[in-house]
C-alpha cells in the first residue's frame, strides 16, 4: 500500500535526522525561470518539468498560462495536502478523500504601484488567503480529523512561509547587453 511505503520512507529519514540533525538543513532546488516575451515566463525544474505563466489580457498578457499568484495558491494547497498525507501515513490513518483549494483576495493597485486613499503605496501581496480542506478518513472522529489537518498544516512549509514570511533577499546580476 502506498501509505505504508510513505510511512516507512518518512521513518527512515526521521531516524537519520535524529542521529545527524545537521543534515536537516539543506539548500532547496532553485526555481529558475526565463522570460519568453510579452508577459510569458517559463519555469524549468531540474527534472525537466516546465510550467508556463502569463497574465490575463486586461493586464497585458495573452492569458495563455496560469498566473504566478495562482501558482502560489496551488503550491500552498498542494503542500498542505502532501503534509496531511504524510502525517496520515505515519499515524496509520486511512484517508478516503482529500481535496484542498486556496482562495485569496488581492488589490491590483499594488501590482500597478498605485497609492491608496491615504497616499501610501498599496501592498502587492494578497490581502487575505484561506486554505480550504475537505477530508474524509476512516475510523477517526471529526475532532481527530481536524487535529490531523491542523498539525499537518503547521508543519507544511509553504503555508508556514505565508503565516510567518521568510526574508526575501534580492541579488541582482546585471548582464552585459
Amino acid at each position: 500500500m502506498a501509505l505504508d511505503r510513505i510511512a516507512a520512507a518518512l521513518e527512515r529519514v526521521a531516524a537519520v535526522m535524529r542521529k545527524r540533525p545537521e543534515l536537516g538543513l539543506h539548500d532547496d532546488t532553485p526555481a529558475r525561470v526565463r522570460w519568453e516575451g510579452g508577459l510569458r515566463v517559463s519555469a524549468l525544474h531540474d527534472n525537466g518539468l516546465r510550467v508556463e505563466t502569463d497574465m490575463p489580457p486586461e493586464l497585458g498578457g495573452s492569458g495563455g498560462g496560469v498566473t504566478p499568484g495562482w501558482l502560489l495558491r496551488a503550491g500552498t494547497a498542494s503542500c498542505a495536502v502532501t503534509c496531511i498525507v504524510m502525517n496520515a501515513a505515519v499515524q496509520g490513518v486511512a484517508l478516503e478523500s482529500l481535496d484542498a483549494w486556496v482562495t485569496s483576495r488581492s488589490d491590483t493597485r499594488g501590482l500597478l504601484g498605485l497609492a491608496g486613499d491615504d497616499g501610501q503605496p498599496v501592498g502587492a501581496a494578497p490581502v487575505a488567503m484561506t486554505l480550504h480542506i475537505r477530508i474524509a478518513a476512516a475510523g477517526l472522529t471529526a475532532a481527530q480529523i481536524r487535529e490531523l489537518v491542523e498539525q499537518s498544516c503547521l508543519r507544511s512549509p509553504v503555508p508556514a512561509a505565508l503565516r510567518q514570511p521568510v526574508p526575501l533577499l534580492l541579488d541582482i546580476e546585471v548582464a552585459a547587453g
